[in-house]
């Protein structure tokens, strides 16, 4: 499994919503509200036989609400 954190921007008024839908599509390991520049955290593993790219944006990118997201892949350092 390899684990991934994506950070989301979402539009006006639309976090809760957002977060609900990624809830109830339960690929999330850990989902948190955060301050800054992107308004949610989201923690997930995606199996190692996926790819990363085409994972998120069937599973992520088509929620309505979402204006952005930065992805952060992690690598296994020891």
């Amino acid at each position: 499994m390899n684990c991934v954190f994506v950070q989301i921007r979402c539009k006006p008024g639309k976090i809760f919503q957002v977060a609900e839908e990624i809830t109830l599509k339960e690929i999330q390991s850990e989902l948190y509200s955060t301050s800054g520049t992107f308004d949610l955290l989201l923690k997930l593993y995606i199996p190692t036989d996926e790819d990363v790219g085409e994972f998120i944006n069937d599973n992520l990118l088509n929620i309505k609400g979402i204006k952005r997201t930065l992805t952060t892949l992690t690598f296994k350092a020891f």
